[in-house]
């Protein structure tokens, strides 16, 4: 036997000696970075899918977590490039599941032992598929409150996605928000059926103007530029979008997936996940929501109604003001 081949011995049975003194298995040595798999339908940029990919690039960056994840997939594909990451051994697997929630659903009961992190608009499934959401209705509110203040003609337009309850829930907390501040304010709503199209949300934000509305709800893509280019505000959604849009974004309700992350892989390390509803950690409290920086718009939103929104703001935080949870699909109001 060679000396490095006794030196290799040495060094493998001292490590192992040192391991069982502190109570850790070679399992566990093996299992200090949990594996953890996406599955998305849209690109990472987009909105909502961003909030969950950097929650988890963040994990990776700490060393937490070994990271794959898989954008752009279609709805017929979404079952295959699931059970691939769970036949590979991820043990928590995270995406969107409103599309394809039948299966997703199936692909969880035939993996009872892996974790999965959906997000859904339908209940946990027990032993293993857990839920949430971005219930950042509250900042929602908030950006409402500002809207109502900054429109001048009173006429309000929102562009979304698909009318599901995650949106739905937005809208109708941003246009509580703007009613409180101007309770004459009108809204005209529209959803362009697509989760990621740009150009469509620019057209049907161009209709809006071209009837009035100068102040826009940009739940998607493509609202923002729409309204910089014909010199209009906007409002953002689930990401800070003023540094692209300086003189166009006023605020912005900011969506955090990292306390609903943090939260997932702890009780995956610890062997205690379970079906459960993470929803609630998107919330202000938990710091899994807020309302962005005025930013570039700190001097041009007048001192009165930034003082009532920091008051709602402080309210909501206390628990003294509980904003409305509405999933029902919003409607238009301006004649």
């Amino acid at each position: 036997m060679t000396r490095r081949r006794i030196f290799t011995g040495h060094l493998l049975a001292t490590s192992l000696a040192i391991a069982a003194s502190l109570g850790w298995s070679g399992a566990a040595l093996a299992q200090a970075k949990l594996k953890v798999a996406a599955v998305y339908t849209v690109p990472f940029e987009q909105q909502w899918v961003s909030r969950i990919h950097t929650a988890l690039k963040a994990a990776e960056a700490r060393g937490e977590i070994e990271y794959k994840a898989t954008e752009n997939v279609a709805n017929a594909d979404y079952e295959r490039v699931m059970r691939e990451y769970a036949t590979a051994g991820n043990q928590l697997i995270v995406g969107e599941a409103f599309a394809v929630e039948g299966a997703a659903r199936k692909v969880a009961k035939d993996f009872p032992k892996t974790a999965f992190l959906m997000g859904s608009s339908g209940k946990p499934q027990a032993p293993n598929f857990s839920v949430f959401d971005n219930y950042i209705q509250e900042p929602a509110y908030l950006t409402g409150m500002i809207a109502g203040g900054m429109t001048k003609t009173g006429k309000i337009g929102l562009v979304g996605g698909f009318p599901i309850p995650e949106v739905n829930r937005l809208m109708h907390a941003f246009m509580a928000g703007a009613k409180e501040v101007n309770p004459k304010a009108e809204f005209t709503v529209t959803f362009i059926n697509s989760w990621f199209d740009p150009p469509k949300a620019k057209e049907a934000t161009f209709a809006m103007i071209d009837k009035g509305a100068d102040v826009l709800y940009a739940e998607r893509f493509g609202v923002s530029d729409a309204a910089k280019e014909k010199g209009k505000l906007a409002i953002g959604n689930v990401i800070n979008t003023q540094p692209q849009y300086p003189a166009t974004v006023v605020a912005s309700a900011l969506w955090d997936m990292s306390p609903t992350i943090a939260l997932a892989l702890k009780n995956v390390k610890a062997g205690s996940f379970k079906a459960e509803d993470y929803g609630p950690y998107s919330m202000m409290k938990h710091k899994g929501s807020s309302l962005s920086p005025l930013g570039t718009f700190e001097a041009k939103v007048p001192a009165d109604l930034k003082a009532k929104v920091k008051a709602k703001e402080a309210d909501i935080l206390a628990g003294k003001f509980t904003v409305k949870v509405d999933d029902s699909q919003p409607k238009s109001t301006a004649k």
